[in-house]
């Protein structure tokens, strides 16, 4: 199953850090946040994500372009760039990031991913939010009710992103 990140936002809650990066790769304990998130989903058995890049997008491209050098040791050779990695093998995911615009709203960037979910079921996350969910539990939930859609949320409500 698929798990969408929402990553497209300004991000405007963090202005000293979102200035210069946006907000899912604010690092917390050495790492994006958006990476924590993932360990999450990943601790669940979901590896195939889908991240729906908006404002400082190309950042978060380039992170996952260039995860391997960042996450590990490595060896350049200065005479002809190629390089060696030397430690840490990289987690077993699938990582899908697509331009979903930068003043898209939420439904939005669901919508552009259209072509990438396929119809299949699907989870929703944002991408700056780590949280300490049973996600099998949650699914489990949500297929017993029969319902479109579950939502898990937090007290006290933030914000942006109040249920009512």
């Amino acid at each position: 199953m698929k798990v969408v990140f929402l990553a497209g936002g300004l991000g405007s809650r963090l202005a000293e850090e979102t200035t210069r990066i946006p907000k899912p790769m604010v690092e917390i304990g050495g790492q994006p946040i958006i990476q924590h998130v993932m360990q999450v989903y990943s601790h669940w058995g979901y590896t195939d994500f889908i991240v729906a890049c908006g404002y400082k997008g190309e950042l978060i491209k380039r992170y996952f372009k260039d995860f391997n050098l960042i996450a590990s040791d490595f060896t350049v050779s200065l005479r002809d760039g190629s390089r060696t990695v030397l430690s840490k093998s990289p987690p077993d995911w699938n990582v899908t990031l697509v331009d979903t615009g930068v003043a898209t709203m939420t439904g939005g960037r669901l919508r552009r991913l259209g072509d990438w979910l396929n119809e299949e079921t699907f989870m929703v996350t944002y991408s700056d939010g780590v949280g300490n969910v049973d996600i099998g539990a949650l699914l489990d939930f949500h297929r017993s009710h029969g319902k479109l859609a579950t939502v898990t949320a937090v007290q006290p409500p933030a914000r942006f992103g109040n249920l009512e």
